[in-house]
């Protein structure tokens, strides 16, 4: 962790991170030391639109039907992917990059993958600037980058797409929120998924709040 890029903060923005992890990280199941430091150390003001909330224990929204997830939903992801001491992470969606960057604080190599180039604030740059930022449809995935021992979809997705199986290693998994519906927020199940033939098999680790990333959501059929 670079302390020194985090030294000149007012000293408000520390405190409200401090009650962030402390009040909301911590006492639900997050224990990781490599998240919890991160998260302390890490701005999150900067990885937000300004005059965002950054630190209430809700979603901020980056526009565009995107969105930052809640610190708890957020440090809950990191600590499935980082489970395992993943070597190399892709960030799909990665949005303005703060689970790119906690990630990178927790010592996986990263690359993240966005679409939409001005989801990029120039805070992962800053502060996470080992990760790989690449430009590029999310459905694709980024098989340039790979195998990937995690590929993790940073926001809800009504099913995990096929091609992402090619990209893991042997012993890779997807760390993703399946969306209950095909509204684009609603209830939610983050899972860990490994590839089985030609599709995955998920395993439930929590409910959540879920935003479906929009580049996934299901075209409406029509019925005549």
């Amino acid at each position: 962790m670079r302390e020194k890029l985090y030294m000149a903060e007012p000293a408000a923005q520390g405190i409200a991170r401090n009650n962030m992890v402390d009040g909301q990280v911590r006492p639900n199941q997050v224990s990781d030391p490599r998240v919890i430091a991160a998260m302390r150390a890490l701005p999150r003001e900067a990885f937000a639109p300004a005059g965002a909330v950054a630190y209430a224990d809700t979603d901020i929204d980056l526009g565009q039907g995107r969105f930052l997830a809640s610190p708890l939903v957020t440090a809950r992801l990191a600590q499935l992917v980082l489970a395992r001491n993943p070597a190399e992470v892709l960030v799909v969606g990665a949005g303005s990059g703060y689970l790119a960057a906690v990630l990178s604080a927790g010592g996986a190599r990263v690359v993240a993958l966005e679409e939409d180039a001005r989801l990029q604030s120039g805070a992962l740059a800053q502060y996470a600037p080992d990760v790989e930022a690449v430009c590029g449809p999310l459905a694709a995935g980024y098989p340039a980058g790979g195998p990937y021992d995690v590929i993790v979809i940073e926001g809800a997705v009504p099913e995990i797409p096929e091609n992402f199986a090619a990209q893991l290693n042997a012993s890779g998994r997807i760390v993703t929120i399946l969306a209950d519906g095909d509204e684009p927020a609603g209830l939610g199940r983050a899972v860990v998924a490994e590839a089985v033939g030609k599709g995955f098999v998920p395993v439930r680790v929590f409910d959540c709040t879920a935003r479906v990333l929009p580049s996934f959501r299901r075209v409406p059929a029509f019925n005549f």
